[in-house]
């Protein structure tokens, strides 16, 4: 199948070809922890670039509750105006924007303020760098239930910004792939346990998100084929949990792996599994293919067309790209004018695995920044600068948030922003 045939989805439209931004940590919030012109101008470039989704990088549903001090929230009291800006800056080429909606869950820094929360009292487990993490408190079923109708809530809002869907974020070691790990997941009442115990706060998030939503927006799930730990969520679990998505209203299921714990996505995992070099996760997830009850989409590791093609002749419906489009945004339109161009993403070779793993993410972000203050990347930057100079913005972004939340604490419902 072409690269660039369109694909008709459920509940959500089309999508005018088969390339997908997939959601990359922009850490661009501005004042609020809104979006501001830095990430409208960033989705312009994409948007131009000739991708026919754009997913973005994950937002929050509850301010107390941050991947990173960078991120945007977007819960019921922030208002919707420069949501709306981001929307229409990012579907300007035609295409259409998903928002990532996601809760961090335990993978929260422990110098960040307000909450880390997890299914059970299991922190994050990383050697020497165990005590970057906040130790999680077990959520209560209030907190669970709250934070089913915080995602419900924020799609909502997504739609009413001018977004086309949202894909509710189940992957990669944050809340609701915590939820479902028999690693982290030690609870023995109805959110743990057994895996149809494990999902069920994964189902709850989508059916509230449908129900908000209506029949007319797209709603997709990130999910991992599979944690890569010993004793975690594994290709099995996500079989089953694939044929539960299928009957609720899921329109697409990203497929990717791994957590902080287990860095699929950088290449490695802690169960020392071998993965390609290109399209990371292609031979753990094609074997869902044939009996998947929705399309899927598959993104790690894939820089050039016939990667791209490849995937889709195993039966995938979208291809996700990541890094290559921070330092090529407008990869898909010059693979649609028939340009054999690749885009090398080295990986670091420095001695401490975790921080080069932390140093290519912040390499990636370098560029990200580059475009979204109008310049081109700059891929022969020393990595080593561009991660110092992320450590001094992260504390920046640290003091900034911890003062925006210390003095707008979460309002009551009365005082909820409508526009």
């Amino acid at each position: 199948m072409d690269l660039f045939t369109p694909l008709d989805l459920p509940h959500g439209g089309r999508l005018p070809n088969r390339l997908a931004k997939a959601a990359m940590e922009e850490s661009l919030a501005g004042p609020g922890q809104l979006p501001d012109g830095r990430i409208e101008h960033l989705y312009r470039r994409w948007a131009q670039g000739g991708a026919g989704l754009l997913i973005t990088g994950n937002v929050m549903v509850d301010r107390r509750a941050l991947t990173a001090p960078g991120t945007i929230v977007l819960d019921a009291h922030a208002p919707l105006g420069p949501f709306r800006r981001w929307a229409r800056a990012a579907s300007s080429g035609g295409g259409q924007v998903w928002m990532q909606i996601n809760h961090p869950g335990r993978q929260v820094g422990a110098e960040m303020p307000g909450t880390a929360w997890a299914p059970s009292e299991v922190g994050v487990s990383l050697g020497r760098h165990t005590k970057r993490f906040a130790r999680p408190t077990a959520m209560t079923e209030a907190e669970i239930l709250a934070t089913v109708h915080r995602f419900a809530v924020t799609a909502r809002r997504a739609r009413e910004a001018g977004f086309h869907g949202v894909q509710i974020h189940a992957a990669h070691g944050y809340l609701l792939s915590q939820f479902l790990s028999p690693l982290v997941n030690r609870r023995t009442d109805g959110w743990g346990g057994s895996l149809p115990n494990r999902v069920r706060l994964l189902t709850e998030v989508v059916r509230a998100v449908r129900a908000e939503v209506g029949n007319d927006f797209a709603v997709a799930v990130k999910l991992n084929t599979a944690d890569f730990q010993r004793g975690g969520f594994d290709t099995e679990d996500a079989a089953r949990v694939l044929d539960v998505l299928g009957g609720l209203g899921v329109d697409l299921v990203e497929l990717s792996g791994g957590s902080v714990e287990s860095p699929a996505t950088l290449g490695r995992t802690a169960d020392l599994r071998t993965l390609e070099r290109e399209a990371y996760f292609l031979a753990f997830a094609e074997q869902f293919v044939e009996a998947a009850p929705l399309p899927l989409m598959l993104t790690g590791g894939i820089a050039r067309s016939q990667t791209a093609g490849r995937v889709l002749d195993r039966g995938f419906a979208v291809v996700g790209l990541a890094s290559a489009l921070a330092f090529r945004p407008d990869l898909p339109a010059r693979w649609r004018a028939g340009e054999d161009v690749r885009v090398i993403v080295e990986r670091l070779p420095w001695k401490d695995r975790d921080l080069a793993g932390a140093g290519l993410l912040a390499f990636v972000r370098f560029q990200l920044h580059r475009l979204a203050r109008g310049l081109e990347p700059r891929p022969q930057a020393s990595a080593r600068a561009a991660f110092a100079l992320d450590q001094l913005k992260h504390w920046r972004r640290v003091r900034a948030y911890g003062a925006w939340l210390a003095s707008n604490p979460e309002p009551g419902p009365e005082e909820a922003v409508a526009a």
